[in-house]
Order: structure tokens, then C-alpha cells, then sequence
């Protein structure tokens, strides 16, 4: 048996398979392309969400900031440390202590004149 092949004919089957391979590459391109498009996007909507974020945490961080700036402002307002409370209370009880002693001195003064005025 024998095959006879005419030169335009194998010259057609040559474009035809070349063809056939150029197209098989475009479309194996094509899809690498649409792969590479889906990873770019969803690394992109990823790297969109990350910044998203970093900008939210900023902003609570500025609010933290801005919180203890504030709780630093209005903490010598409202403390009072242990050692100035007790200094207060100390004399206060001085104070107390003074009175209690004037009060107790009248007291035995009438007390006296009270006893000299009846003898």
C-alpha cells in the first residue's frame, strides 16, 4: 500500500497542524491569563482589606491616644494621692484634737467656777 501525498497537500496538512498548535497555545495562554487575573484580584482585594485595617487600627490607636492625653489632663484634677489624703486628715484631727481640748478646758473651768461659788 501506498500513501501519495501531494506537496500542496502536505504543505495545507503543515499550516493545519501549526495552526492547530498556535491555537492550542492561545487558548493554554488565555487561561493562564484569566488565572493570573483571578490571583492578581483577590491579592488585590486582600491588600485593599490589610490597608482597610491598618487605617481602622490607626485611627484606634489615635483614639487611645487621644483618651489617655485626656485621662492625664483630668487625673491631677480628680486624685488625691495617699500621702496628700493623709496629710489632710492629720490636720483635720489636729484641728479636732485642738477643739476637743478648748472644748474639754471650758468645761473644767466651769466646772471650777461652778465648785468655788457653791462652797
Amino acid at each position: 500500500m501506498n500513501i501519495e501525498i501531494q506537496f500542496w497537500q502536505l504543505v495545507l496538512l503543515l499550516i493545519t497542524f501549526f495552526g492547530a498548535c498556535a491555537g492550542a497555545g492561545k487558548f493554554l495562554l488565555s487561561q493562564m491569563q484569566s488565572h493570573l487575573d483571578t490571583r492578581f484580584q483577590s491579592v488585590g482585594s486582600r491588600l485593599d482589606k490589610i490597608e482597610e485595617v491598618g487605617r481602622e487600627e490607626a485611627n484606634q490607636w489615635q483614639r487611645v491616644e487621644r483618651e489617655l492625653m485626656s485621662l492625664k489632663a483630668d487625673l491631677p484634677l480628680q486624685y488625691v494621692r495617699r500621702e496628700d489624703y493623709i496629710r489632710g486628715q492629720s490636720v483635720i484631727e489636729a484641728k479636732l484634737d485642738g477643739l476637743a481640748m478648748k472644748i474639754e478646758n471650758t468645761q473644767l473651768r466651769n466646772l471650777m467656777k461652778g465648785d468655788g461659788h457653791a462652797h
